[in-house]
């Protein structure tokens, strides 16, 4: 399904240049880009993930994402020195489908390689028990990096609002980090459609068992609109190495596949529409039916676009989906 709204990266490159040379001619309003790499290599050896090649996606994302010809311009273009940035993680799932500890790695080295200190990136989720799950060492020192659960440093002690929610935000998030990495997982989600960037955030706030009635909706869109989150989130980085089509948020092997991808923007509702395409084309190849038509679309993409929100588009016509 994707296909039908991405270019490819030759494609990208020679609208890029067309652009260039009609540059006087009145633009449409910008479109929110989503790159999608993928690499039917990823896994040589079965069902390890090679490395370097995860790390060359990455690049090739953040490259075509930011527009700059070396990765270390990429991640400058959005994080600076002398910044604390946070990685939040999905771990819930365990080793079957969270967040990759080799992605987590390459992102580690491209940030420090763009002059971010290893002692100002903190890896974080929900529990210390869930990042352990996934296969990572909680560790509260600074060096070289530090991964901790929330339990870590707290929640805050008042409530932010907005429209339907009201939580306590975790302090890793509004004390500990300067910016945001936003790393979800490619899979379906049980009760609101599909977990993606922004549900994922649900992992910010001390009440996310409040947040599920109606599919999710308003409320993920309203968790997202918390001051903290919409100003300090930059990136999202969507792990889709193993990706779910049905039976998430817990990991159900016969449900998953391979995709060997990462989808990567800035705009978290553009990749959730682009993330949900995906999921629904391969429930479609599946024999399943729709998440619509099981009682589980994710209508709250839409009102995240909405004018209360404004937090992204879910408008393919205003999606530039590039594969690299």
């Amino acid at each position: 399904m994707t296909e039908q709204f991405c270019t490819s990266r030759r494609g990208f490159l020679r609208s890029c240049l067309a652009g260039s040379l009609i540059s006087a001619v009145p633009q449409a309003p910008e479109k929110s880009r989503v790159t999608i790499a993928r690499d039917p290599s990823l896994r040589p050896s079965g069902a390890s993930v090679d490395s370097s090649r995860l790390l060359a996606m990455l690049d090739r994302s953040m490259q075509a994402l930011s527009d700059r010809d070396s990765p270390a311009d990429a991640w400058r273009k959005i994080f600076r020195p002398g910044e604390t940035v946070g990685l939040k993680l999905n771990c819930l799932a365990g080793k079957g489908i969270s967040t990759s500890p080799i992605l987590v790695e390459a992102i580690c080295e491209r940030l420090q390689e763009a002059g971010v200190s290893g002692k100002d990136i903190i890896v974080w989720d929900r529990l210390n028990a869930d990042l352990e799950s996934a296969g990572f060492r909680v560790s509260t020192q600074p060096k070289p990096i530090r991964f901790v659960g929330n339990e870590v440093f707290g929640y805050e002690d008042d409530l932010a609002a907005f429209g339907s929610v009201g939580s306590l935000l975790c302090r890793t998030l509004t004390r500990m980090c300067d910016a945001v990495i936003n790393l979800p997982v490619l899979k379906d989600h049980g009760i609101v459609g599909v977990t993606l960037a922004m549900k994922n955030l649900f992992g910010a706030v001390h009440n996310p068992n409040k947040y599920h009635l109606n599919v999710g909706d308003p409320y993920v869109a309203d968790v997202s609109m918390l001051q903290p989150v919409r100003q300090k989130v930059r990136l999202t980085i969507c792990d889709a190495t193993t990706a779910q089509y049905e039976g998430g948020p817990s990991f159900m092997p016969q449900w998953t596949w391979p995709f060997n991808g990462l989808l990567v923007s800035r705009d978290p509702v553009a990749l959730d529409y682009t993330g949900w395409q995906i999921i629904e084309k391969k429930r479609a190849e599946k024999g399943m039916k729709s998440l619509k038509e099981v009682g589980r679309a994710p209508t709250y993409i839409a009102t995240a676009a909405d004018a209360q929100h404004r937090l992204g588009t879910n408008d393919p016509g205003r999606i530039e989906c590039v594969e690299v």
